[in-house]
């Protein structure tokens, strides 16, 4: 120690040290005389690399001292290291030569008070209650009588045990297990992943999808349900779509998972409580449904029989409904062969006057008069008439048909000398007419060309003249005169 700190003679014989002998010259020292320490401070900055490990800062209002927690150490931590909490660390002091520092190598950790770590709480309830999280309409109503359960929790707890004879007694249920840690390091993670995980499951697959979840975990210090307050644990609660009861802890204990589930038990055993009811109770109730409903059944039977015989007291009996009518049936009985006899009188009566009209005489004498009637109208005919009639009838429908022919006729004529001036305006008005004055029409390609520029450009052209068409450049050889090429459409006339 003493050759460290040698104040400089006149003769500078200082010993010579190599930066590797100074840096464990120092780390002797630091780990000599700070080899078991315990730190108060608030949490800073925290890493948590691949290797599992987690580096991290303890601050106050003036330092800041650099610390590490070896991967062995980090999951045994009853609650895991978060920015902002205070905290009282256990280890050793320790340098790291690479980066000319010192850190703090620490074995134990534990909040600095139920306080500190109460206030951390409530400052995290509030800012997840900011974001609706804990709403009252966010939560959904618990089936009644699910068919599958999941239950989240510790597959070796009492927990389980608890939580499967309860349900054994009151109503059994088909239930998965989602095994997790309940505290530690790994808690948080696998209690939101168990969460996310039942609500992939899709309905009617190899797995079947919970109609319940149950989030359970028995009673503990603050420590050892801190990983049920973890933000990324409420977060997956919230957004769970099938309905989630938090049984987490006893009575009065309170993590920010029962905020955030649609309903909150005070044990274990009162989740499956909550679950399904009791088939016992369901089978009485469904015999006193039953019994009920006899009841009711021959109550009313009862009465429809007491209201019918009331009313069959009140009607006539039925020899007296059918007196009058028997009477009335006797009555025209005795009237009727009396009556058949007149009227088959009276009818023999009206047939004898008939046939008396009918005698031969009378019909012939009407014959012969209704042959004078129409000799009589036959002479008053005229057929010459007639015929002269019809002769002139047809003379002017032959004065009507010549003159619909000759306006025929003319009309015809008239379109048809309409139509040859109009082939030679045509005619006229065309392209082909301007080309016999001595004009040509240029193309490309089959485009028509008309600027210099679009000439120029154009590696072959083809010009059109009244007698044929002449290629120029890399054209195909020019076609022999005939008729010449139509225009391209919407072209029209050069003028």
């Amino acid at each position: 120690m003493s050759d460290l700190i040698e104040e400089e003679g006149p003769r500078g014989n200082l010993p010579e040290m190599s930066v590797s002998e100074i840096s464990g010259a120092v780390k002797r020292v630091i780990e000599g005389e700070f080899g078991r320490v315990r730190v108060r401070g608030e949490l800073g900055r925290i890493a948590r690399p691949r290797s599992g490990h987690v580096y991290l800062d303890l601050k106050d209002d003036r330092s800041v001292l650099a610390g590490v927690i070896w991967k062995g150490v980090a999951g045994r931590l009853g609650v895991q290291p978060e920015e902002g909490m205070e905290v009282v660390a256990t280890g050793r002091l320790t340098t790291f030569g690479g980066q000319s520092r010192y850190q703090m190598v620490i074995e134990e950790m534990v909040p600095a008070g139920e306080g500190a770590l109460m206030a951390m709480l409530e400052k995290r309830r509030k800012a997840l209650a900011a974001e609706g999280l804990f709403d009252a309409g966010r939560k959904r109503s618990l089936p009644y009588l699910p068919e599958v359960i999941g239950v989240v929790t510790s597959p070796s707890g009492a927990v389980i045990r608890d939580i499967l004879h309860r349900l054994r007694e009151r109503f059994p249920r088909k239930v998965l297990i989602w095994p997790v840690a309940v505290q530690g390091e790994r808690c948080a993670p696998e209690v939101a992943r168990a969460i996310r995980g039942f609500n992939a499951l899709m309905t009617g697959g190899a797995l079947p999808r919970p109609d319940l979840i149950i989030v359970a975990r028995g009673g503990g210090s603050v420590e050892d349900l801190w990983g049920f307050n973890d933000e990324d644990v409420v977060r997956a609660a919230a957004d769970s779509a099938i309905p989630l009861v938090s049984a987490v802890g006893h009575e009065t204990d309170t993590t920010l998972i029962d905020h955030a589930s649609d309903k909150r038990a005070p044990t274990p055993t009162a989740a499956a409580e909550l679950a399904v009811p009791v088939r016992r109770d369901l089978l009485a109730w469904l015999e006193g449904q039953g019994a009920r409903l006899v009841h009711a059944q021959g109550q009313a039977v009862g009465l429809r029989e007491q209201r019918l015989r009331d009313l069959a007291r009140a009607l006539p009996r039925p020899e007296t409904l059918i007196e009058g009518a028997r009477q009335r049936l006797d009555t025209w009985g005795e009237r009727l062969p009396a009556a058949l006899i007149r009227s088959v009188q009276m009818r023999r009566v009206r047939l004898s006057e008939a046939a008396g009209a009918l005698r031969p005489s009378l019909l012939r004498r009407a014959l012969v008069g209704e042959r004078r009637r129409l000799a009589g109208t036959a002479a008053r005919l005229n057929i010459g008439a007639l015929e002269r009639e019809t002769a002139q009838k047809r003379r002017d429908l032959g004065r009507v048909a010549q003159r619909l022919a000759e306006a025929g006729r003319r009309d015809l004529a008239a379109r048809h000398d309409r139509l040859d001036a109009l082939d030679r305006l045509r005619e006229t008005l065309g392209y082909r007419a301007t080309l016999a004055r001595g004009y040509a029409v240029v193309r490309a390609g089959g485009t028509l060309v008309t600027t210099r520029a679009a000439a120029a450009a154009a590696r072959a052209l083809e010009i059109e003249f009244a007698d044929g068409t002449l290629a120029v450049g890399d054209a195909p050889a020019p076609r022999k005169p005939g008729k010449p090429k139509e225009p391209p459409e919407g072209q029209g006339s050069l003028f």
